[in-house]
């Protein structure tokens, strides 16, 4: 997440992603760097438990969401 921030900060675009029970972790982060809109994407936890194929999906699945939050931008 912070290195999402930090690259947005610097004109890098970055799509940051966390798990849905850190959403307010990413919130509150991203208002202490200056960010309170800073756009990031959740997905579903845990992950930690997938097999490498079930994590190969998830990730497919967000591409389309990636590809929007990186065409739009941070904010």
């Amino acid at each position: 997440m912070l290195d999402g921030i930090v690259f947005e900060k610097h004109g890098i675009p970055a799509a940051s992603i966390v798990t849905d029970v850190f959403e307010a972790t990413g919130r509150a982060m991203a208002q202490a760097w200056g960010l309170p809109d800073y756009k990031f994407l959740c997905m579903q936890h845990p992950i930690g438990n997938l097999t490498e194929e079930e994590l190969d999906q998830r990730a497919r699945d967000m591409v389309p969401q990636i590809v929007q939050l990186l065409l739009e931008g941070p904010q």
